[in-house]
């Protein structure tokens, strides 16, 4: 049984990379930070008590930030494969707090790698690279396109983008990057736009909110569904040898149009609901990002299936039934009438 070790497991993508994982045979270990209250609720639908013994997934208490507890997963698990997902991760944020950007998203690498080096396991490790390293690079973007990185975590990223390949140029590690594009799914926080947008239509819709506070409506970015883009993780590290891969659609659109969509969707005037609120706008801005992701067509036999107006329904239908809401069907004439938690259609 292949043993693999994520961190970030309980974000979007590891939750649905554990599940791949798990579908594959394969026994997995993730780390989590020690909090006062629960943060494994992406993850929960999947975990068994590690006294069962048919338990495959297993999790650590630790930080990207503490090389030794990093050191001492690795050190007792041994794992075949190691997926760093962990991360700060949100942009705007990261302008807020660099120093501690920096010391998770771009050390955490270099802990993770250099306890590699020093261990001779012979482990896979695959490093989550952001399109948000090419920054003000002219698009489409590819493997080869210069990195011009527009925010503390982009910085971050490229650090722990070419410390991944130093280490494998230098130490003969299988060490590859994924360089992916921005990828949404129902499981996307609160707090990242797309989902920001799908949560606040619904809140709407059910009369608990009245306005949607945004920033840079300008800006424009290849979205993608997670659950494919972990799939391009897992290929990534069963190829024959270590490189790094473009993940992403090839289509560009704008959080305008991504506004536009959500909100027709349920039959919504955004520009009733929109309004722009300056703290949300970033100090430099990435303007537009588009993958070339043909390297990865090539030689990993991947392509993305569900592309943008198929992932925006799928968001904000999720969104409308977390909070008992009947989502649009397909031709409905839609209707909203003043009762409590109810989405009613038109005959």
């Amino acid at each position: 049984m292949k043993k693999a070790f994520v961190t970030g497991i309980t974000g979007q993508d590891g939750s649905y990379l554990t599940e791949l994982l798990l579908s594959k045979g394969y026994e997995v270990h993730g780390i989590i930070r020690r909090a006062s209250t629960f943060n494994t609720s992406r993850i929960d639908h999947i975990y068994i008590d590690p006294h069962d013994p048919h338990a495959r997934l297993f999790l650590h208490f630790g930080d990207l930030s503490d090389s030794e507890q990093i050191s001492n997963i690795i050190y007792n698990i041994k794992p075949d494969e190691i997926y760093n997902l962990g991360a700060q991760s949100h942009v705007r944020v990261s302008f807020d707090v660099p120093e501690y950007t920096g010391n998770v998203t771009a050390l955490g690498t270099a802990r993770i790698l250099e306890t590699l080096r020093k261990s001779g396991i012979p482990v896979r490790f695959y490093q989550a690279s952001s399109s948000e390293m090419f920054g003000s690079a002219q698009p489409p973007q590819n493997e080869e396109t210069p990195f011009r990185p527009r925010s503390p975590y982009a910085v971050a990223k490229v650090y722990a983008y070419w410390m991944t390949v130093n280490y494998r140029e230098g130490y003969k590690l299988f060490a590859s990057n994924g360089i992916l594009f921005n990828h949404e799914s129902p499981r996307r926080g609160e707090t990242f736009v797309t989902r920001k947008v799908t949560s606040a239509i619904a809140n709407i819709l059910a009369g608990k909110q009245k306005t949607l506070y945004l920033g840079n409506l300008k800006a424009k970015r290849d979205w993608g569904y997670a659950p494919e883009y972990v799939e391009a993780m897992w290929k990534i590290l069963q190829f024959d040898k270590p490189e790094d891969f473009v993940i992403g659609t090839g289509e560009t659109h704008s959080v305008k149009e991504f506004v536009q969509q959500a909100f027709s969707y349920v039959d919504l005037d955004f520009e009733k609901c929109v309004k722009i609120d300056s703290r949300y706008f970033r100090p430099t801005e990435t303007e537009e990002l588009m993958a070339d992701a043909e390297k990865a067509e090539k030689k990993l036999n991947w392509t993305p299936k569900i592309k943008f107006n198929d992932l925006v329904k799928m968001m904000v239908d999720a969104d409308m039934r977390r909070i008992g809401l009947e989502p649009p069907q397909e031709g409905d004439k839609i209707l909203r009438r003043k009762l409590p938690n109810k989405w009613w259609k038109a005959d």
